[in-house]
């Protein structure tokens, strides 16, 4: 009995030590990048389909995962997607400077790593913003010259020309830095609806955006289901799409493309 003990002993501290040297393993383990971004990859290997890989932009240190839309004009980065409740995006700076969520799901890449992608002035980027409401509609807006300022600029929103069918709703947001709850860089000192005066767009809003003024363009509020989706000022609002009273879309997209 005392030698079964003993080999029971033995095989447990066995297997302890096999569980900490593959966590160490696991953690120690750098990830091996496939291209500087999904336009890259994409054009690397013309059959790449949807899905997670790793990225390594020239100017960062280390590569890290992002969700690859491959379309037949090319690979995407998604740096935002909302299908439901499930993941709150009501969070604070640090949480969107760094991501959140389930890269195959929804999900804020985060400021930090858009900006790395974005910083290089040898490469162009196009921003692709698709929206579906909740009955069977879609549309989409596209921008030409998209980039991020640096942290010290609050990331501030750099885009170009506009084309698509929702309307350009983030015009007067161009050359906003980016707001949350508890980082106010938007453009209400205050802002005045009728009777009220609004400080902070991210306190009625909700989550974080560039925000020039309120309620013209926000995709980071609060998901609310059909039925329960029209005159909520925290939502997901593309103002020149839906222009009745704060309609709050089903889901969003936003992803860029280098050239």
């Amino acid at each position: 009995m005392k030698n079964l003990v003993g080999f029971c002993v033995l095989i447990s501290a066995f297997l302890l030590s096999c569980t900490v040297q593959a966590k160490k393993h696991h953690k120690t383990t750098p990830l091996s990048s496939q291209g500087t971004d999904c336009t890259q990859i994409k054009a690397l290997s013309p059959q790449a389909t949807s899905g997670v890989y790793v990225i390594k932009p020239h100017n960062v240190k280390a590569p890290f995962k992002v969700y690859c839309e491959m379309r037949s004009d090319g690979g995407w980065t998604v740096f935002q997607r909302r299908s439901g409740g499930e993941v709150s995006f009501n969070r604070k700076w640090a949480a969107y400077k760094k991501g959140f969520g389930n890269l195959t799901y929804d999900h804020w890449l985060g400021l930090r790593k858009v900006f790395s992608l974005t910083e290089k002035k040898n490469k162009t980027w196009t921003l692709r913003v698709d929206l579906w409401d909740h009955e069977t509609d879609t549309a989409h807006a596209e921008y030409t010259h998209f980039r991020l300022g640096s942290a010290k600029q609050a990331f501030k929103l750099h885009v170009g020309k506009y084309s698509g069918t929702a309307g350009n709703a983030i015009h007067d947001q161009n050359g906003y830095g980016f707001s949350t709850i508890n980082r106010d860089n938007d453009g209400c000192s205050p802002c005045i609806f009728g009777d009220i005066a609004v400080m902070e767009c991210a306190e009625s809003d909700g989550g974080g955006w560039w925000y020039s003024r309120c309620g013209s363009a926000s995709l980071n509020g609060d998901w609310h289901p059909a039925g329960d989706h029209i005159g909520w000022a925290s939502g997901l609002h593309w103002k020149t799409w839906k222009t009745h009273a704060p309609y709050s879309l089903n889901a969003t997209r936003m992803m860029i493309k280098s050239a």
